[in-house]
């Protein structure tokens, strides 16, 4: 059985989608259901995940399928469709790791863009191919690009244009450059560091504050192994 606010924030996520085809933001929810802060918004979502109502699509940028609704909201016991919102990545990445060819290169999806400024939160680009060199990939497991857009990294040798070659991954060492997921929704390229129980991730231009967050509220979603620049 769900609670008033978790009735209330899976109508209020169904009708977003019904009505624009996208998720609401974390921010539109806490307003919606008038709560103080994102955190319990965060909360709600992961206790409607929890009893299986919803599902986060892991690698995405605000990406949720609902899974089913209750009576209350006009779900049935079956034959209901699952509403699937792309983010950033789909799920068609081989389960292998990225494969070298022959003349020594390999063919990365390009997953759209990565926020490296304020977080993006929504990415609809459709995935194309990119050719890059085997020997920038590093170690085993799958990898992928990213168009970088913003310049928090420009003291990193990161332009905004540039793009990153990603080695995915939910481990990150102090210093490594990572992909950031935030809150389940929002995409980020920072540079990695912990706090205590906080996680910082810290940008590389001083016109940009670095953000310190808990450690459940990001989740690394791979790190930088190379970068493409065209002149």
């Amino acid at each position: 059985m769900l609670t008033k606010k978790q009735l209330d924030l899976l109508d209020f996520i169904n009708k977003r989608m019904q009505q624009d085809g996208v998720p609401p933001s974390f921010d539109e929810m806490k307003d919606a259901l008038d709560l103080r802060s994102k955190s319990g918004i965060h909360r709600l979502i992961t206790a409607l995940e929890e009893r299986g109502f919803i599902r986060r699509l892991a690698h995405r940028a605000r990406a949720i399928e609902i899974v089913k609704l209750p009576e209350t909201l006009g779900g049935q016991p079956s034959g209901f469709t699952p509403q699937v919102i792309d983010g950033d990545r789909p799920d068609s990445l081989p389960a292998q790791a990225t494969e070298i060819s022959a003349a020594g290169v390999a063919e990365l999806p390009l997953m759209g863009r990565i926020a490296a400024g304020v977080p993006i939160q929504s990415i609809n680009d459709q995935p194309q191919a990119i050719t890059v060199p085997g020997g920038m990939l590093q170690g085993v497991g799958r990898h992928y690009a990213l168009e970088v857009k913003g310049d928090s990294m420009i003291d990193a040798g990161i332009n905004d244009g540039d793009v990153v070659v990603i080695r995915e991954t939910e481990s990150a060492s102090e210093g490594d450059i990572v992909v950031a997921q935030i809150e389940g929704y929002e995409a980020t390229l920072k540079r990695f560091r912990e706090k205590g129980d906080m996680i910082v991730l810290e940008a590389a231009n001083p016109a940009y504050e670095s953000r310190m967050l808990p450690k459940g509220a990001v989740s690394v979603q791979g790190r930088l192994v190379g970068l493409i620049r065209t002149y």
